[in-house]
């Protein structure tokens, strides 16, 4: 080693050859720093601290919890009103800080209680016992909140078994592999579109880069995973937040569709497999269900028709400051594309609504500019 090298020289030499060796054993760079909520929204009391996905996350939990929409709590009608208090945000603000000291004077800062467990999608909560409820038909269990029993299902295949079924189902590992990329065009229908709908590109390339961009009045809305980072941007709604970066749960919720765009390595995708749940329905089709970690160990089901073997349903949770948030993807209308089935129907439902892509077109193979998967650009101005 050359002597006259000096200790800033070491240092940067050692810090290019370790970058080097982390991405020779296929580990990605760190992900690019968050935007913060602070930042961006005004007169933020009690949930400071948290990245723009974070923020608006639980702003979606507290809506699902209570069945009420922005516009209960803000001044939706005016942009420079927005952060302006109303009595509805300062009692929200107290509901928070007191679920927070229940959770940590009886829990020990377990999160136990949430904005759910009293209001139950219900504004007031309930504080007389139903009788209609009490001796009434139960409702059908949600096949979401399905969990493994102590005495797992034995009659369960194991995740394997499901697995392999799946690959096959779609055409073979072999056939799988062969795919590298594919774009999509077709039409987009959510809370953001009023009831009509707007056209659909959809961009994807092995093993794990995927954007999807929706062309609306307001201009266009792109949600993109590059392999390392994720981004959305927010075109379509009431506040035009710059475009931000995904973290957390919402960064693994990107990474899992970008890498099930090329489901042949779907046993890589997540980790811990699990079976043994017990036998439900989904749209009247009998599945099977299996359930893997994502990389923040969160946990990912899967829903697999059991006549055909395809994937039917995702469900995945993204973790907020008040509680867990459950993300649906339902998949249908499964066509052959260069001998692989893909599907046509894709319906994603949240706490902040839901949306509907049918797509007309999808050929595979092409080839894709490496812009697509790019940082989109946007505005950062301060907003309320």
């Amino acid at each position: 080693m050359n002597a006259g090298l000096s200790s800033r020289k070491l240092l940067q030499t050692a810090a290019v050859c370790m970058l080097a060796a982390a991405l020779a054993n296929g580990q990605s760079a760190p992900p690019e720093k968050p935007l913060m909520a602070d930042d961006i929204f005004k007169n933020i009391q009690v949930l400071r601290g948290l990245t723009v996905d974070q923020f608006m996350g639980t702003m979606g939990f507290i809506a699902a919890a209570l069945s009420m929409n922005c516009s209960e709590c803000h001044h939706t009608g005016s942009v420079e009103r927005y952060a302006d208090d109303t009595p509805m945000k300062q009692t929200a603000r107290k509901m928070i800080l007191m679920v927070n000291a229940l959770n940590k004077s009886n829990f020990g800062g377990k999160r136990m209680v949430t904005c759910y467990s009293c209001h139950r999608s219900d504004a007031r909560p309930k504080v007389t016992p139903s009788l209609a409820e009490q001796y009434g038909t139960p409702p059908l269990d949600d096949p979401d909140e399905l969990e493994i029993p102590d005495t797992p299902n034995a009659a369960a295949p194991a995740a394997d078994q499901v697995l392999n079924k799946y690959i096959q189902a779609l055409g073979g590992a072999q056939k799988l592999a062969s795919i590298t990329s594919f774009t999509g065009k077709g039409t987009y229908e959510g809370f953001d579109t009023e009831g009509d709908k707007f056209p659909v590109e959809i961009y994807a390339k092995a093993p794990n880069e995927r954007t999807t961009i929706v062309h609306l009045r307001a201009g266009d809305n792109i949600r993109t995973f590059d392999g390392r980072n994720a981004w959305n941007t927010s075109a379509g709604t009431l506040l035009p937040i710059p475009v931000f970066t995904l973290t957390g749960g919402e960064f693994e919720g990107a990474r899992i569709d970008a890498s099930l765009s090329f489901p042949g390595q779907v046993k890589q995708i997540l980790k811990n497999w699990r079976t043994g749940f017990p036998s439900t329905t989904i749209d009247d089709k009998d599945v099977d269900v299996v359930e893997g970690s994502s990389a923040d160990n969160s946990p990912v089901k899967l829903y697999f028709d059991k006549k055909t073997g395809l994937l039917v349903r995702q469900v995945r949770y993204t973790d907020t400051a008040l509680g867990l948030n459950p993300t649906q993807i339902d998949y249908g209308d499964y066509r052959d594309v260069s001998g692989v089935k893909m599907p046509y129907h894709l319906t994603t439902t949240w706490t902040d609504g839901r949306s509907t892509i049918v797509l007309s077109e999808l050929r595979a193979n092409v080839s894709i500019d490496a812009a697509k998967f790019a940082k989109p650009t946007g505005n950062a101005a301060k907003n309320p």
